[in-house]
């Protein structure tokens, strides 16, 4: 009568609803394989927007002003893909959420193929559109892995998910000549080349997460009894990370949202204009890569470090940190001979780091601030409000460049991301309320 529970899955009838469910770290550590393998493929799907958008549009517009708006079109999407990812992970989970999102970037990447085929610059802003979503889907896969995850490692979960984009991130933009070849094989325009693969990653990353995304994140975190939990579990953890996830709640979320967006804003508006701002002064297209894929890698290789320091000294230190970073990347930048790669992969590289700093920072701050029942809604609205803040970069970034040259946009940039650093000292000096933890502690 006492061995029910230890019968093996493939026993008799009655012993699956016997046997032990998975413990609930197993169940997340699952979903993080998975998570990964997706963001991995969609890492290379990210590099067609990112390295040769602008380029596609300048060689078929013939001008450098409107090369910032492929940028635009691709963050507005995004905006527009962030809503109904987060209405549909709200009401029936993130796997199709995600997966919608995905296979939505992959149409728009088919839908640029065409554009170039038919040197048809309103199918080219259409599809670039649609391409957004796989954007969106992306970056909203962060918030799946924080789902599961105890409030004292949130930042770490959520920034596991994010270095996986790390790989694909790096490998796509140096596919740039090789996929140029496949194009022309194709007969092909060589710079739709790249969308042709990343549209196809895209498609591989929506069918991992519907095959494999099981169970689904946000559904089975309803089920548990963790938000009732959390002010028990962080009076016995470590003592850094104790007070921020109960006491900073709600008064955080504004700083939360306004690293994301100033972040988003200065990463976008430079990382846009580079490969333009390299083209104009002889450099290759495969040097332009090669300063991206790096960029790109320093967005999301630094996560799992940037998560253990935001759990071990608050996110609003690492607030701080970020703004600090984006600011030495905008005045290295500027400051850059046009002709020294060195230098402009150096400022590439610090724009990627405080971006990651921002954005690892800003997640933590708004999902401890948003409650569990309405949390995949909500991170779908501040996604808005980032992509916003990215289509705003990217279509001002090409105007800026064409008025008055690239390192002012740098130099811009920079002073956004020293406005910063007020906000987050004025919330840094709101410590009062930590005292009730510290001492229950």
């Amino acid at each position: 009568m006492h061995n029910t529970a230890t019968t093996p899955p493939g026993g008799p009838t009655g012993a699956r609803s016997a046997t032990p469910a998975p413990s609930r770290p197993e169940t997340q550590e699952r979903i993080l394989v998975v998570l990964l393998a997706s963001q991995v493929l969609s890492g290379v799907g990210l590099a067609a927007g990112v390295t040769v958008a602008a380029l596609l549009a300048q060689d078929m517009l013939h001008s450098t002003t409107l090369a910032g708006l492929p940028s635009a079109l691709l963050t507005a999407g995004s905006a527009l893909a962030a809503v109904t990812i987060g209405r549909i992970s709200q009401t029936r989970g993130r796997r199709p959420g995600l997966a919608a999102g995905y296979l939505a970037g992959a149409l728009g990447g088919a839908g640029v193929v065409v554009a170039a085929a038919l040197d048809s610059p309103a199918l080219l802003f259409i599809s670039l559109f649609l391409y957004g979503a796989g954007t969106a889907a992306n970056l909203q896969a962060r918030y799946a892995g924080a789902d599961l995850a105890d409030p004292r490692h949130r930042a770490r979960a959520l920034s596991t998910v994010l270095v996986a984009t790390t790989l694909g991130g790096v490998v796509g933009p140096n596919l740039t000549a090789p996929a140029g070849h496949l194009a022309a094989a194709l007969e092909l325009p060589p710079l739709s080349g790249l969308f042709l693969i990343s549209g196809a990653a895209f498609a591989l990353a929506a069918l991992t997460l519907l095959i494999w995304l099981r169970p689904d994140p946000l559904l089975l975190a309803r089920t548990l009894p963790s938000e009732p939990e959390t002010p028990e579990r962080t009076c016995t953890g470590p003592a850094p990370a104790v007070p921020q996830p109960v006491t900073h709640r709600r008064p955080s979320l504004p700083l939360g949202v306004l690293v994301m967006v100033l972040s988003q804003l200065v990463m976008v508006a430079i990382m846009t204009m580079t490969p333009v701002h390299m083209h104009d002064h002889g450099h290759s297209t495969a040097a332009s890569g090669l300063v991206i894929a790096l960029h790109v890698g320093a967005m999301y290789l630094p996560s799992p470090l940037t998560g253990a320091l935001t759990d071990r000294y608050g996110p609003t230190s690492m607030a701080a940190a970020s703004g600090l970073t984006l600011l030495a990347a905008g005045i290295l930048a500027a400051t850059a001979p046009a002709d020294s790669v060195l230098m402009l992969t150096l400022a590439l590289i610090l724009l990627g780091i405080g971006w990651n700093f921002g954005l690892v920072s800003g997640t933590t701050i708004i999902t401890d601030a948003v409650p569990l029942a309405t949390r995949a809604k909500t991170q779908g609205m501040i996604d808005v409000a980032i992509a916003i803040a990215g289509a705003t970069g990217g279509m001002t970034s090409g105007i800026v460049v064409a008025a008055v040259g690239y390192p002012l946009l740098a130099l811009t940039g920079a002073a956004f991301a020293l406005a910063l650093l007020p906000a987050v000292i004025v919330t840094a000096q709101k410590k009062p309320p930590r005292t009730p933890s510290l001492e229950r502690r």
